[in-house]
């Protein structure tokens, strides 16, 4: 295996960071590629054929770790202790108020100020399509109770990218894991994702205050340009005068999946570029999607090969517990308690289909 792994770069304070190839096992594994760097656990690559049987990377990132390191988009990073935001930055557990960074405005973002996306994981094991990687975040980290470890598995196949999580902590604690993978189907450097097509399996979503800590409201999309129920471009409606939308200068929401009060593994959304024909189905345990259309997803350094991001140039599918959940108890419960383990499951699979109308099959 040591051909599929190298050298980085290092920290600022010299921890040694790695990036582990995964090649899918199958006579064409050189089409489906997955580069993973011990630095958040970022997927910093992610290859799949196209219509043609071309390699397209359909995720955007860096070259070096340096620009890892001085961009703020969480590109491609596993996210925790807590996804998403945490109104007013704290939250109370047993009747204790915890105080956590407020890193969003007066608001708590992506587990704070040195998140896990901002850490280096070690490799627990590595073989030719699958990586394990571990984290442990001590009591009170970012404000946060307990000591939780953490295992992520990335598992890469001729049909995409599984990715298993699995934590548990000595102490009652709150827990929301993600990755936060930004998709480009028509390739990392192609430019705007307007033009590609979403579906989103949920009748409901969670609407938001300016700042996007949720109402507490679990509003149905019927009417409105929430309701992503059949397949249509991403800009289509994403500038509607529409207060959620202008509020959040487009998508920024949490969706509530379907089903999603069942156990099991569900379809939640499905993607498609009519460039590439890359169709992508995205399947979670969990009850709830940030839809993200990258906004604010320009700016930064420049991205793998020189390619220049800009706003709306990838989009988010972040599986999740709905954003502000240790406030809202009316929300699906995301406390992990001591002894217990937390475990979900997220998979991208991919397919090449030749018009959007298939997605409705996905």
């Amino acid at each position: 295996m040591e051909e599929n792994r190298r050298n980085f770069g290092r920290t600022p304070d010299g921890t040694a960071v790695e990036e582990l190839t995964l090649r899918a096992l199958g006579p064409e594994d050189d089409k489906y590629v997955c580069k993973i760097i011990t630095y958040g656990g970022v997927v910093r690559t992610l290859t799949m054929p196209d219509r043609d049987g071309n390699p397209v990377d359909v995720v955007l990132g860096y070259d070096t770790l340096e620009d890892y390191l001085a961009h703020d988009k969480h590109f491609g990073a596993l996210v925790g202790r807590y996804a998403n935001r945490i109104g007013g930055a704290k939250f109370t557990l047993n009747g204790v108020e915890y105080r956590l960074a407020a890193n969003n405005g007066k608001n708590s973002l992506h587990g704070g100020l040195v998140g896990f996306d901002k850490q280096v994981w070690t490799v627990e094991k590595f073989d030719g399509n699958s990586v394990t990687l571990s984290l442990v975040s001590p009591d009170m980290q970012e404000g946060y109770p307990g000591t939780l470890e953490v295992w992520v598995t990335y598992t890469l196949s001729d049909g995409g990218l599984a990715i298993d999580y699995r934590a548990r902590c000595d102490r009652d604690t709150v827990c929301n894991l993600t990755n936060h993978s930004y998709f480009n189907l028509s390739g990392h450097g192609s430019g705007s994702v307007e033009g590609q097509y979403i579906r989103l399996k949920a009748s409901r979503y969670t609407p938001t205050v300016p700042g996007s800590i949720p109402t507490g409201e679990i509003a149905s999309v019927d009417g409105t340009p929430m309701d992503l129920r059949r397949v249509q471009r991403i800009g289509d409606h994403i500038d509607d005068p529409f207060e959620q939308l202008v509020m959040a200068g487009g998508y920024d929401h949490n969706w509530v999946i379907d089903g999603s009060g069942k156990p099991g593994i569900r379809a939640a959304a499905a993607a498609w570029s009519p460039d590439t024909g890359i169709g992508m189905n995205m399947l979670t345990t969990l009850p709830g999607v940030q839809f993200y259309s990258g906004n604010f997803s320009g700016g930064g350094p420049a991205g793998k090969g020189g390619a220049v991001y800009g706003d709306r140039h990838g989009f988010c599918l972040e599986t999740q517990y709905f954003p502000d959940s240790p406030n809202r108890p009316e929300f699906p419960s995301c406390v992990l308690r001591a002894g217990d383990e937390y475990r979900s499951t997220t998979i991208y699979s991919f397919l090449t289909v030749d018009s959007a109308e298939k997605l409705e099959l996905l």
